[in-house]
């Protein structure tokens, strides 16, 4: 069963009085909201100092959300209600504007209504702003026009040009390949370094948000950000002299953690002892109210050109988001997103919410959601990463189950681990029609291997190192040393002797029980599902691809019944608009398959056999 969840505020009116409960699991519950075009969640408790967390930007925060959301827990938990929020343009918020362009003063200004909603909805007497890295130089602006009570700096960049010279190091490096340069640069990307903008991990820095950024300095401030500011970082004396001279009395130390909270979502995790001195500052003194004030709100929304977003909660911990046409076209298939490796449900670089209002712009509805463990859905119950779980796909059942009402058909679309999960899901339930399916790592996991390993494969692939070692400049890093030949040589290696054990232990004991992935594709087709693999070049996938369809060129395509579409120039995660834009196309190539496909029910039913003629075939006299 799936619910439309409580959120949003309804106009600017106070709280009204409503039943409320002092149960902890009531106080805990987190629920969506949204206001003024953004999308947040708001952490109940009967406090009345409120907490804000004005988040990083764009990759790092996609990297921090999980470890955030910990932080607006730990602090309700301490009796400060708390509100987490996408800035305009990001996650599960509306666009900044018509043109899409961020501009930092419409950062600020939503930090600016984070504030006010806290206020209203929850009747909060003390706001405590809460920024990490960008996000703390935002919350320090945002105070000058909405004064607040406590201030929280965590690791705010010096300045904006030393903000900018990290992300274009960053912009290099994330999704790289490690001991050795990067993707080849696309045209698309020459000329837009060219023309002053800047993308990091798919998330695009705009020339307008580029020049915000060239003039951000956080010590430019005429008055004291908060009477009381906490600030954490590598570098605190500069800053916390300029804040204490304005007035505030600071308390200033390091932020251990920083590198492994914002570096990478696979791999992130709560800084423990950062956060726990967070929420020890926002609490002191605090007066605490019993009960706690009820919320008076209205069902979280969003509304754009052509869609409308709802938050759902089903089964009962795992969480999406609900994208509907104004106008849905005839027979439109579902599209179900499967979550990538841990990111949230908004996509690497905020790509599956674009896609998802594109479609619905066309009439064709969507559900991104969270697999349990990853996001804004409940922990798994083995407390083991989600990428590659041998049960991943029965939260794609679930799924299918929230939007089994409308009784359309369903196309799944996921990446590498999601990949993996949606092929798991396509092979075991009937109601799925179709999925597009993009860098299949595998068909099946094997249980032997260690998830964590495969991830952190130091020297990449030997597909990798093949590409790589065409290249001059690698040949010249070989030549001088700088790459070790013999720790590749040795990692490889030991990487073969591996496949080979698990390909024999595969013999002996198959890891599916459906058979070969060959077969289960027949099987697929014969049931008209449409199935569709695309690959950026070089990509570890095609290794499995190959072993499990077919080596000879054209073998895997006429098992799949459509060609694999591999990509040149493409990062494994499809980061940029190209890439966006050609996923797209293909995604809908698959939807009209699937609508242009008779329904199983609709099908005539085979005539009977005849008899002797099956005992023909039964002899093998046919």
């Amino acid at each position: 069963m799936v619910s439309d969840v409580r959120p949003g505020i309804t106009g600017g009116a106070a709280p009204s009085a409503a039943p409320s409960s002092t149960s902890s699991s009531a106080l805990s519950a987190a629920t969506p909201v949204t206001f003024g075009g953004l999308f947040g969640w708001l952490h109940p408790a009967a406090g009345r100092r409120g907490v804000v967390l004005c988040g990083a930007h764009g990759f790092e925060q996609l990297a921090a959300h999980r470890p955030w959301r910990a932080l607006a827990e730990g602090l309700a938990a301490a009796g400060c209600p708390t509100l987490r929020f996408d800035y305009p343009g990001e996650g599960d918020s509306g666009d900044a504007s018509d043109a899409g362009e961020v501009r930092v003063e419409t950062c600020v200004a939503a930090i600016g209504q984070a504030v006010r909603f806290l206020r209203e909805a929850t009747g909060v007497t003390e706001v405590v702003l809460v920024g990490l890295r960008l996000g703390a130089n935002l919350a320090v602006l945002a105070t000058q026009a909405e004064p607040v009570d406590r201030l929280v700096l965590l690791a705010p960049a010096a300045t904006g040009r030393a903000y900018l010279r990290e992300m274009r190091l960053r912009a290099r490096t994330v999704g790289g390949v490690a001991e050795g340069p990067g993707p080849v640069q696309t045209q698309t990307q020459t000329q837009a370094q060219a023309s002053n903008s800047l993308s990091v991990g798919g998330f695009r820095l705009g020339p307008a948000f580029l020049a915000d950024l060239q003039n951000l300095d956080a010590s430019a401030i005429v008055r004291p950000p908060a009477p009381q500011v906490l600030l954490l970082a590598s570098e605190t004396k500069a800053l916390a002299a300029r804040l204490t001279a304005l007035g505030s009395e600071v308390e200033a130390g390091p932020f251990p953690g920083l590198a492994a909270l914002i570096g990478d979502p696979i791999f992130a995790e709560i800084p423990d002892a950062a956060f726990a001195r967070v929420t020890a500052f926002a609490a002191a003194g605090m007066t605490r109210t019993e009960p706690a004030v009820p919320l008076r709100l209205a069902p979280a929304r969003l509304d754009g050109p052509g869609w409308t977003e709802a938050p759902v909660r089903f089964h009962p911990d795992l969480f999406g988001i609900r994208c509907s046409p104004r106008r849905r076209e005839p027979d439109a298939p579902t599209v179900l997103f499967v979550s990538t490796g841990m990111t949230v449900h908004s996509g690497w670089g905020r790509q599956t919410t674009d896609l998802a209002r594109s479609l619905a712009a066309d009439g064709v509805p969507s559900l991104r959601f969270d697999l349990a463990g990853i996001g804004d859905s409940g922990d798994r119950p083995d407390a083991r990463k989600p990428p590659f779980a041998p049960d991943g796909f029965e939260d794609i059942r679930r799924a299918l189950d929230a939007v089994a009402e409308t009784g359309s058909r369903v196309v799944l679309v996921g990446n590498c681990s999601g990949a993996y999960a949606a092929f798991q899901a396509l092979c075991r339930d009937a109601r799925v029609d179709g999925a597009l399916l993009i860098n299949l790592y595998c068909f099946d996991w094997d249980p032997g291997q260690d998830v964590d390993a495969v991830i952190r494969q130091v020297f990449g692939s030997t597909s990798t190192y093949a590409a790589l070692l065409t290249r001059g400049a690698t040949w010249r890093r070989l030549l001088s040393g700088q790459i070790r030949v013999g720790a590749i040589g040795a990692t490889l290696a030991r990487r073969g002797l591996a496949t080979a054990l698990r390909r024999l232990r595969r013999l002996v004991k198959p890891v599916s029980p459906g058979g070969s992935a060959a077969r289960r594709v027949a099987r697929l087709r014969r049931r008209g599902a449409t199935i569709r693999l695309i690959y950026s070049a070089g990509d570890p996938g095609l290794a499995a691809l190959r072993r499990h369809l077919g080596r000879s060129p054209g073998r895997a395509d006429r098992r799949l019944g459509a060609p694999v579409t591999i990509v040149p120039d493409i990062d494994h995660n499809f980061s940029s608009a190209e890439a966006q834009a050609l996923l797209g196309r293909h995604l809908r190539e698959v939807l009209r398959a699937v609508q242009d496909a008779p329904r199983p029910d609709s099908v005539p039913a085979p005539r009977p056999l005849d008899p002797r003629a099956v005992a023909r075939v039964v002899l093998g006299r046919a």
